[in-house]
């Protein structure tokens, strides 16, 4: 009988654990969710970061020059506005110089740019969130 209820026990363990696994979805130990936190800085990565804030949400890329287009720059501030995974937690807003007779001079960005990056960080976010849970959940 004693080992029915550790049996029992266990299982309610488990459960609980799963519970617990899927709300992380909503992770707060750094004030915003770090999933979308995670994938932000995982999908500027190649970006110099100028400024972050884990506890506002705010992630800043200083300018950056692909080597493939040295007359254009382009920066990128994210914001997290919520501890939710959620599109709506999610803002994107980016700058565009290009250069001409040697002046950077602003240019206007292509909304479509800005969606891609979203879509970008948003999926990875959910592939974060869909490896940290226990196999068979997904």
């Amino acid at each position: 009988m004693a080992g029915c209820a550790s049996h029992g026990h266990k299982k309610l363990g488990k459960l609980e654990r799963m519970r617990t696994d899927m709300a992380s979805s909503k992770v707060t130990t750094i004030g915003v969710n770090a999933y979308l936190w995670r994938a932000t800085l995982d999908s500027l990565s190649f970006m110099p970061l100028l400024q972050t804030d884990s506890n506002g949400g705010v992630i800043v890329t200083d300018w950056y020059t692909s080597p493939r287009n040295p007359g254009e720059r382009i920066k990128v501030t994210v914001s997290i506005l919520d501890q939710d995974l959620r599109a709506d937690a999610l803002r994107v807003a980016a700058s565009r110089q290009i250069s001409q007779n040697g002046v950077w001079v602003d240019a206007p960005v292509q909304a479509a740019t800005v969606q891609k990056l979203e879509d970008v960080i948003l999926t990875k976010a959910r592939d974060l969130r869909r490896q940290a849970l226990p196999s068979g959940i997904n």
